[in-house]
């Protein structure tokens, strides 16, 4: 049976020298949470004299490098929260931490240095956003597909949001005085909704309403009158509570684990590893949705879900094709999903799967199911690419 623990409303498994260019500015690397926690050690130095950052500057990159890796994890929060996607998150924060590098200079410690590297951050993101379109779900973007359709491809465009590991949330510092807290900023229900805004609102809102930024700062930061701050802010916030439900807060907040979700999360484990659909609708509420990006094509209610898993995920009639490891995404029970190779010798990554639950009854359901079929995914969650046949969870 998989255990889970809750720890501030998370689920969590139990168990579980000079260069050409700084050591943290390395492109394709993953930041391990060995990392995350050698970077917090080294704690934030926020202001800085001029006599300072003159001296770092002369002294030598490393102890550029000691200052600004410990902002690396809110970084990719921030970035995250702006564009939606992992991968150009940590391909934005390893730009800012360049241009940080490279530009320290220019930094005077005259402000805060916490301040300066969101500015670079921000900007950065913003260039990217002007440059494609805001990512979203399926069930944001298109009806619900028939079962009996084959399902419709996968669209070529970068479009989708991608899961956020609950880990990297570890350091973040909550505001009391924040309108959202970082972790219901990170839940795909909010996140769906901030991605209507234009760019330049969402950067505002998240600031703002996030971050607690006053609205003199983000007018600084983004050279604009903090009246058009304040304007901005105005639409954002109508735009979002049109999208918005204040009742996912809630939801999120009753999902602090219980033995009766233990059970059912365990039963859902088990229904995928020993390919028990009918098992697996059983534990579905009636109108549990299912969607499977990057393929446009949603499901709605237990029959068409029912469909659409014996047509597919387990229409090989190969006993033991999957295995979930647990973990956690956005604020909710997730699991990492393997399916075996041809000899049936290791399982290899295959995605994430991120399961919202039903808490408005005694009764617990699964209310809806999102998997994310891109392998890649599965190593910004600290978990392997491949499993041996015999893994224990």
């Amino acid at each position: 049976m998989v255990e889970w623990r809750c720890l501030e409303h998370q689920f969590m498994p139990f168990g579980n020298g000079v260069d050409d260019e700084p050591s943290f500015c390395k492109r394709g690397s993953i930041v391990t949470a060995e990392q995350r926690k050698r970077g917090s050690i080294t704690g934030k130095a926020d202001r800085l004299g001029p006599a300072t950052v003159i001296g770092l500057t002369a002294h030598g990159p490393s102890d550029i490098d000691a200052l600004i890796e410990p902002y690396r994890q809110e970084l990719l929060l921030h970035c995250y929260s702006l564009l939606g996607s992992l991968h150009d998150a940590e391909d934005l924060v390893q730009e800012t931490m360049l241009r940080a590098w490279r530009h320290f200079d220019t930094f005077k410690g005259q402000g805060s240095l916490r301040t300066w590297l969101y500015t670079i951050a921000t900007n950065a993101s913003l260039d990217v956003l002007k440059k494609r379109s805001s990512r979203t779900l399926p069930m944001a973007a298109f009806p619900t597909a028939d079962p009996e359709s084959p399902i419709a491809p996968r669209l070529a465009e970068a479009t989708w949001l991608e899961p956020f590991p609950d880990s990297w949330l570890a350091e973040a510092t909550e505001n009391p005085e924040a309108r959202y807290t970082r972790s219901e900023s990170i839940s795909l229900a909010f996140l769906t909704a901030l991605q209507l805004l234009p760019p330049r609102q969402r950067a505002i809102l998240i600031l703002s309403d996030v971050l607690d930024w006053r609205a003199s700062e983000v007018a600084q930061m983004l050279e604009i009158s903090d009246s058009a701050v304040n304007s901005a802010l105005h639409r954002a916030r109508v735009t979002l509570e049109k999208h918005y439900d204040t009742n996912e807060r809630e939801k999120m907040q009753m999902s602090c684990t219980d033995a009766e979700t233990s059970t059912l999360l365990s039963r859902y484990v088990q229904a995928w590893e020993t390919d028990d659909v009918a098992g697996l609708v059983a534990l579905l509420k009636e109108e549990a949705t299912l969607s499977m990006p990057p393929f446009p094509s949603w499901y709605c209610g237990r029959d068409a879900i029912r469909a659409i898993l014996t047509a597919y995920p387990f229409r090989f009639g190969t006993h033991g094709l999957w295995r979930l490891y647990p973990t956690v995404a956005n604020g909710q029970p997730a699991f990492a999903f393997y399916q075996a190779n041809e000899s049936k010798d290791s399982y290899l990554a295959f995605g994430i799967q991120v399961v919202t639950l039903d808490s408005s009854t005694l009764a617990r359901y699964v209310a809806g199911v999102t998997m994310f079929h891109d392998p890649s995914l599965v190593a910004f969650f600290g978990l392997p690419l491949q499993l041996p046949a015999s893994s224990n969870k």
